[in-house]
This record gives C-alpha cells, structure tokens and sequence, in this order.
C-alpha cells in the first residue's frame, strides 16, 4: 500500500520540502519530453493515421476507420438519459449554477469618442473553436466537463471540440451525459498527448482548435505546454491528487476546507 506523505509546517525542511513536490521536474523527465515530441511530431505529419496508431496502441482498441473515433451526439444524449434520477438532477444543477455565475461574469464591447475624435475602446470577441481535454481513464471528472464548455458557450465560442480516452473501449456515462448537458459540440474518444496534437495542428476528422484546456497527466500537460504558441492554452496543470484520512474525530468542516486546497500535495489531516 502506498504510504503518504506527511508535511508539517513546523519542521526545519518544510519548505524545501514542499518546494520539492511542487516542482515541475519532479514528475516531468527527458523520457517523457521526448516521447511528446515525438508524438506531437507524427500526429502533424500523419494525421489521423497516427490517431488510430496511438489509440490502439494506448486505448487498447481494435479500431481501424477514423470514424470510429466520433462519439455521436445521439450517444450523449443516450448517456444523459440512461443516468438515474439523483445524478442527472446533480449534474443539471451543477450546470445551472456554473452557467449563470459565468453569464455575470461576461464581458461586453464598449467604445467611446474623445473631443478630437479619436475612438477608443473594447472589443470583446469570442473564440471560433475551442478544445477540452476531459480524462477518462484511471479518472473520469464530470465537473471539468461542465466547468470548461458551459464558460465556453456563455462566451459565445462557435465550437466546443471534446477528446476523451476510452481506454479498453470504455465509455465513462456521466462524463458523456455532462457533455450532452453543456451543449459540447463534438466528442472524440482520444487521449494523451495524441489528442493534444489533434487539437493543435488538426487533422482530417479533428478540427484544429484556437486554444486547449482541461486537466491531464503528465503527458497531456507536456504536450500542452510544447504545442502552446500554436495554440492557446489555459494552465499546466500539475498533480492533484488529495489524500484526507480521518478518525471519526475531525471536524468535517475541515475536511471541506482541506479537499479544495489547490496545492500538489498529500494531506494527512488528524484530530489533535
């Protein structure tokens, strides 16, 4: 069993401590730098014949046309309506409240006239494409769905391109019902840093995006960073993975407080 690791502010090495965990070359290496590049490099060169290479490859699929890499959007909303009652009402709650804080948060175009003529101001103009790379292999997060393609749409952005791996073939629901649910445009069953390249040179079948978000592993955050330039991106995104053991004692407002801590760390919160 993995033994986490425990950090205490009152000791002498803790900030070196921390400092060590939060580097970025504690995860990312050579070996991982040039396998992106090299996978980046291909994907420009040949398109979707490297997708299908890669997907077998990584996804273990027996997949063989192009096509077969689409997710339809009958497949979503047969998703969406195959969820229980709870999680579609927690999934369309989850949406409505994340859609209407971004509705106030938009920005609006403003110009004005100086005496001598001189216009000046703000123009405030969505996106073409947009591409949300949404895990689904060891994680499946619904919420980065809704968090990344509802301020997407409520921007104005024409298209919202999601990639998903699915590995073994498998289908996360409530990853595809949250995309049917946020009005994503296109579904693509691709991961890694194959799908990254995708949305960043395009190819026959994945439209090229103006810019990338969404959280990944280490591979997917390499190539985002290496393909930034040629697209925008949001964040390199490090490690989150937040451990919480408690023993029956805690507080559970601290519990709370602890899980949206954003820091790369494992925690190991005891009662006193």
């Amino acid at each position: 069993m993995l033994k986490p690791q425990r950090l205490t502010t009152l000791d002498n090495d803790f900030r070196p401590q921390l400092d060590q965990l939060l580097a970025w070359d504690a995860v990312s290496n050579e070996m991982v730098t040039q396998t992106v590049r090299d996978i980046l490099q291909n994907v420009r060169r040949h398109g979707d014949t490297a997708l299908l290479d890669y997907t077998r490859q990584f996804d273990r699929r027996a997949i063989q046309n192009p096509q077969e890499l689409i997710v339809s959007n009958e497949r979503l909303q047969q998703a969406l309506e195959g969820l229980d009652k709870t999680q579609r009402e927690a999934l369309e709650q989850a949406a409505e409240r994340i859609r209407n804080y971004h509705d106030h948060q938009k920005q609006a175009s403003w110009q004005y006239t100086e005496a001598d003529g001189t216009m000046l101001g703000q123009q405030v103009t969505p996106l073409s494409k947009v591409g949300l790379y949404v895990p689904g292999g060891k994680a499946a997060y619904p919420s980065s769905v809704l968090m990344n393609a509802l301020p997407a749409k409520v921007a104005g952005v024409d298209d919202i391109i999601m990639v998903v791996p699915t590995p073994d073939n498998v289908l996360n629901e409530m990853v595809l019902a949250a995309a049917a649910i946020a009005g994503v445009d296109k579904v693509f069953s691709i991961g890694g840093a194959q799908a990254i390249a995708a949305l960043a040179y395009g190819t026959a079948t994945v439209p090229r995006v103006d810019k990338i978000v969404g959280p990944g592993n280490i591979y997917v955050a390499t190539a985002k960073s290496m393909v930034f330039g040629t697209v925008g991106i949001d964040m390199i995104a490090g490690p989150s993975e937040i451990l919480v053991i408690c023993d029956g004692q805690t507080d559970p407002d601290w519990i709370a407080k602890v899980m949206w801590l954003p820091l790369k760390v494992w925690y190991l919160v005891q009662s006193a």
